[in-house]
């Protein structure tokens, strides 16, 4: 699965569509036998954004999505992914929204 340039969709309206699926409970309990996240459903994964580090539960379907991968480049190029805090995405909240709203 390659990195690939975005079709020049608004990052407005790909980040609305995280802000879409990430009313989950902030729940602070783990699964004891794989250590996630309880909060977490099946099928999804937890990202931070902004400076703020807003927590968003997005479908691991997003993943395929060029701008996501894009996002997902970027993050790795300015935090890395080894890190305690999770995946952290380098872009504003109302982008990030905008951005997972299309993607849906």
């Amino acid at each position: 699965m390659g990195i690939r340039k975005s079709n020049k969709l608004s990052q407005a309206a790909v980040l609305k569509q995280i802000l879409s699926c990430s009313s989950l409970g902030m729940k602070q309990g783990y699964d004891d036998e794989y250590h996630l996240p309880i909060d977490v459903p099946k099928g999804h994964f937890a990202v931070y954004v902004g400076e703020n580090r807003t927590r968003f539960i997005v479908p691991i379907s997003f993943l395929t999505h060029p701008e996501f991968q894009c996002l997902l480049q970027r993050a790795e190029e300015e935090f890395g992914f080894n890190h305690d805090m999770g995946i952290t995405i380098p872009c504003e909240e109302a982008v990030f929204r905008s951005l997972t709203s299309m993607l849906r």
